[in-house]
């Protein structure tokens, strides 16, 4: 356990922006199976949440643009194999 004031004021908002970060985490792989799950008919609308969500995750620094990317373009290949 940290001694000093400044450490114990660190690890605290360590795990604030790790609970959050988590959560973010957790919104991207929920709407990534969702869109994998979701019927013909609603996977368009699917595929906009996910990416949303996705590019969200981006802005606030959880994921690099990179990975995005790559997961986005995953998306779009799956949502045009299905149609």
């Amino acid at each position: 356990m940290p001694q000093k004031k400044s450490a114990i004021k660190r690890r605290r908002q360590d795990e604030k922006v790790n609970a959050r970060n988590r959560a973010i985490r957790s919104k991207v792989a929920t709407a990534v199976k969702k869109f994998q799950s979701a019927p013909a008919e609603e996977r368009e609308q699917a595929l906009r949440a996910a990416v949303s969500v996705i590019d969200k995750a981006v802005k606030v620094g959880v994921i690099k643009k990179a990975t995005a990317d790559r997961k986005k373009s995953r998306l779009m290949k799956a949502g045009q194999q299905a149609s």
